[in-house]
C-alpha cells in the first residue's frame, strides 16, 4: 500500500493506482471527462487536472501513478485555473445547443460548465461542424458536433463490448468518432456507449425527443429477459415507460445492460397490447368483461375436469413470468388434480431434475475465471452480460475453449474474446466430442474413464488432449453447458459426462440457465413432480384444456409450428398474456401484467431472488397474472390461494426448499450404446431478439442486423 496526501487527508491506496482512485477511496471528486471505472485510461481531455507538489505544471489525476508521501491539492488556484482552461477549450466548438439537446439536465459537460466555465467566450471565429451519422436503429449520431473526443465509446466497444466498432478518424480540429466505412454499430451491448457519453454526441435513437430528462420518474426494476437478472431503471412520463438504463448492481450487471434490456420497452406500448378479455364464439372473437371470462374459464374447466378427468388440464408456462405466477400457477393445476405443468418449452430431453440446475457460482465469479469450457452456447447472443464477464477474464489470461455447432460461431470475432481453441462438430456430435475429452482427462491422469468414453468409440485427439491439459492447469475453472446443452437430445448424459469433468478437473459445472425465471421455475415446481405430462406430451394434442401462461408455443417451444395444430384439438385453450398472442388457437384471453405492470420476483442464473415492483399502472383492463389466477382458484373453489398481496404469494412460494446442484443421473455414464441414439435435429435455441414475446414486438430491435439475419435465414 502506498499513502499520500489528498487535500488535507491521508489516503492508502494499492501500489500502481493512479490519483484519481486515491480521489475516489477518499470520496474527493475531481472533474473528468475520459475517464470511467471500468474502462482503460486514455488522458485525453485534461479535464482532471490537480496540483502535485513539486510538479512543474498540473498532472492529470487519472494517468498519475501515487508515490509514496506525494502531495496532492484538488482545490488550489493552480488546478481550479488549469481546469478552467481546458473548460475553455472544450466549449471553443461545442454547439452550446442545449436547449434543444436531449442530453440536456443529464450532461456532464453541461454540469462542469456551471463551476469551470466562463460567463463568456474569448472565441470569435466560426464553429466546426461534423456531419451526422447513421450507425443503425438503437443509437443516434444526428449531433457529431457536439462530441469532445473523450474515447469512452471507442474503449468501451474495444473492451468490454469486445468489438471496435467506433474509432477516431483524422487529427486536430478534423478529428471525428466514427464507424469504418459506413458500417453499422451492431454489439449487443450498444446501448451502454449511450449511458458513459458524457455529452449529447451519442443519444437513444427511439427515446430521442420523446421527453426532457426532468420530466421523467425513476424507478428501480429487474429484466425479464435472460438469466443474468440485470438490475434497471425504468424511466416513466405520464403512465407511460419512456426509457430503460442500468442500475449499478456490482454482482449482477455491473453498470451495464444488454440492448435488450434496454429496447424492448417499445413492446410495452405496442398496438398489440390485449387490453380487454376476449373470448371466441363462432369463430369471432369477442370483447367481455372479467367476470364473464373467468367463469367461462372455472366452468369449462369444471365440465372438462369431469368429463375427462384432472389429467385432461395442463400449463405450459413461460420461465420469464415472476415466481409468484409460476406458484400459482403450479397450485392451480395440482388443485385442480393434475401435475401437468412445464416451463421447459424448449427442451427435449425432460428427464427430472435432482434438483435446481443453475450456473454453478456467483455470477461475479466468471470474470475470475481461468480455465473455461463452454458447450453448446451462442454466449455473446443468448447471455450478452455473461459473455461481458468471460471476456474480462479472457483479457486476464483465462484458457476458453468452445464446442459449437456452427463455423460462424467458432471465431475469436463470434466471441468477441480470445479462444485457446473452439471444436466446430454438428450437435449430434457434441457428446461423443466432450467424451473424448473426457478420455484425454482420464489418460492424462491415469484414472480410469466411465464406460460411456469407450461406447462412444471416443479417443483422446489432439484437440481434446489440449482441452484436458488446460482443465487440468490452473484453479478456477468452470464447465459451462449452454442454452443449446439444455435443450440437447440427450442434456442428461451431457450433464453427467460434464460433472465427471468437473469431479476430475475441480472445476464447477453449471448451466447458463436460458430465461430470467428459469431457476426460479425449478424452484416452485412448474414441471412434472410425478406422472404429470412434460412439456413436450402436452404439445402432441393430448390435452383437453390447455392454460397457456405468458407464452407463444409457435414461437417459445420446441414443437415450432406443429403447436398450433396440437394445441387446436383442445376443447379449451386459454391464454394469459400481455398481447393478442395464440388467437388462432385458443378459446379465450387474458391479458396480464408484463413486467413493467406487476410486482414479483425472478430468480436468476445464480440462484439470486430479486423482486420488483409495478413502474406503471396496468395498461386498459390489464390484470397482473398473480391476481388473475388468485381469483380463478378461488373460484374453483381450491385451497391455499387466499392471498392480499404478491408478497404474501411469494412467502408462501419460498418455503419450498431451493436445492441448488447440477448433479444429474451418474448412472447414464454406464450407458449403452443403444440408449445413446441421438437425434437428427438440431437443439432448438432462441435467437437474440426472439427470446420472449417483448423483445419480438420491439420494433427497434427487430432492425437490427442480427434480427434481420434471423427473420433472413427464417424466410
Amino acid at each position: 500500500m502506498v499513502e499520500i496526501e489528498l487535500d488535507g487527508k491521508k489516503v492508502e491506496v494499492l501500489e500502481g493506482s493512479m490519483v484519481m482512485h486515491a480521489a475516489e477511496k477518499s470520496g474527493t471528486y475531481i472533474p473528468h471527462f475520459c475517464y470511467h471505472k471500468k474502462l482503460s485510461i486514455a488522458a485525453n481531455c485534461r479535464m482532471c487536472l490537480v496540483d502535485v507538489e513539486k510538479a512543474p505544471k498540473p498532472m492529470p489525476a487519472c494517468a498519475t501513478p501515487v508515490t509514496q508521501g506525494m502531495v496532492v491539492r484538488t482545490k488550489t488556484d493552480k488546478a481550479l485555473k488549469a481546469q478552467k482552461s481546458v473548460m475553455e477549450f472544450l466549449l471553443i466548438n461545442h454547439p452550446l445547443d442545449c436547449p434543444i439537446c436531449d442530453q440536456g439536465g443529464e450532461c456532464q459537460l453541461q454540469d462542469l460548465a456551471v463551476g469551470y466555465g466562463g460567463s463568456s467566450s474569448r472565441y470569435e471565429e466560426e464553429k466546426r461542424v461534423v456531419f451526422h451519422k447513421d450507425v443503425g436503429p438503437l443509437i443516434s449520431m444526428e449531433e457529431m458536433s457536439r462530441c469532445i473526443h473523450c474515447t469512452r465509446c471507442v474503449r468501451f466497444g474495444q473492451e468490454v463490448a469486445g468489438v471496435m466498432e467506433l474509432g477516431m478518424s483524422h487529427r486536430g480540429e478534423h478529428s471525428e468518432i466514427e464507424t469504418f466505412v459506413g458500417q453499422s454499430v451492431d454489439s449487443e451491448l450498444s446501448g451502454n456507449m449511450i449511458d458513459i457519453c458524457p455529452v449529447g454526441a451519442l443519444t437513444s435513437k427511439p427515446f430521442r425527443y420523446q421527453a426532457r430528462t426532468w420530466e421523467l420518474s425513476r424507478r428501480k426494476s429487474v429484466s425479464p429477459h435472460d438469466s443474468t437478472g440485470a438490475n434497471l431503471v425504468v424511466q416513466v412520463k405520464n403512465q407511460q415507460v419512456m426509457r430503460v438504463v442500468p442500475l449499478e448492481n456490482e454482482a449482477v450487471n455491473e453498470c451495464w445492460i444488454a440492448d435488450r434490456d434496454r429496447y424492448s420497452y417499445e413492446a410495452l406500448n405496442s398496438p398489440d397490447r390485449l387490453n380487454q378479455p376476449m373470448i371466441k364464439q363462432g369463430g369471432q372473437w369477442i370483447e367481455v368483461d372479467w367476470t364473464t371470462a373467468l367463469e367461462y374459464v372455472a366452468n369449462g374447466l369444471k365440465s372438462i375436469a369431469a368429463d375427462h378427468g384432472a389429467q385432461s388440464v395442463g400449463a405450459l408456462v413461460s420461465p420469464h413470468s415472476t415466481l409468484e405466477e409460476l406458484y400459482l400457477a403450479a397450485q392451480l393445476m395440482r388443485g385442480l388434480g393434475s401435475d401437468n405443468i412445464d416451463h421447459r418449452l424448449r427442451q427435449v430431453d425432460l428427464a427430472p431434475n435432482s434438483g435446481v440446475h443453475w450456473l454453478g457460482m456467483p455470477i461475479a465469479d466468471l470474470s475470475q475465471l481461468q480455465r473455461v469450457l463452454v458447450v453448446g452456447s451462442n454466449l455473446r447472443k443468448d447471455h450478452p452480460l455473461f459473455a461481458q464477464r468471460l471476456r474480462q477474464a479472457s483479457r486476464r489470461g483465462a484458457q476458453l475453449h468452445a464446442i459449437t455447432s456452427s463455423a460462424s460461431l467458432s471465431s475469436p470475432q463470434a466471441w468477441a474474446m480470445s479462444l485457446s481453441s473452439s471444436q466446430v462438430v454438428a450437435s449430434q456430435a457434441w457428446l461423443k466430442t466432450l467424451a473424448d475429452v473426457a478420455a484425454a482427462v482420464a489418460a492424462q491422469k491415469g484414472v480410469a474413464a466411465p464406460s460411456l468414453i469407450a461406447s462412444l468409440g471416443a479417443s483422446a485427439t489432439p484437440e481434446a488432449a489440449a482441452i484436458a491439459k488446460s482443465l487440468l492447469g490452473g484453479d478456477r475453472k468452470a464447465v459451462v453447458l449452454g442454452n443449446g446443452a439444455a435443450h440437447h437430445a440427450q442434456a442428461s448424459v451431457l450433464l453427467a459426462l460434464a460433472n465427471w469433468l468437473g469431479q476430475e478437473t475441480g472445476a464447477t459445472v453449471g448451466y447458463l440457465t436460458e430465461a430470467a425465471n428459469t431457476v426460479g421455475a425449478q424452484w416452485v415446481k412448474a414441471q412434472p413432480q410425478a406422472q404429470g405430462l412434460n412439456a413436450a406430451q402436452m404439445l402432441g394434442g393430448t390435452l383437453k384444456a390447455v392454460f397457456l401462461l405468458n407464452t407463444e408455443p409457435v414461437s417459445d417451444s420446441a414443437a415450432g409450428a406443429s403447436a398450433a395444430t396440437q394445441l387446436a384439438k383442445a376443447q379449451m385453450v386459454i391464454t394469459m398474456s400481455p398481447f393478442k398472442a395464440n388467437m388462432e388457437f385458443s378459446d379465450v384471453l387474458l391479458p396480464i401484467s408484463p413486467f413493467s405492470e406487476t410486482s414479483g420476483t425472478f430468480v436468476n442464473a445464480e440462484g439470486r431472488a430479486q423482486s420488483f415492483h409495478a413502474v406503471v399502472k396496468p395498461f386498459a383492463e390489464t390484470r397482473p397474472a398473480w391476481k388473475v389466477l388468485r381469483v380463478l382458484g378461488n373460484m374453483l373453489g381450491l385451497q391455499g390461494f387466499e392471498f392480499n398481496t404478491s408478497q404474501e404469494v411469494l412467502v408462501e412460494a419460498t418455503r419450498l426448499p431451493l436445492h441448488l446442484n447440477n448433479l444429474g443421473n451418474p448412472d447414464l455414464l454406464a450407458s449403452t450404446p443403444a440408449v445413446l441414439t441421438d437425434s437428427s435435429s438440431d437443439p432448438v435455441v432462441a435467437a437474440i431478439y426472439q427470446l420472449d414475446s417483448l423483445v419480438r414486438r420491439a420494433p427497434s430491435l427487430q432492425l437490427t442486423a442480427d434480427a434481420r439475419q434471423t427473420h433472413e435465414v427464417a424466410a
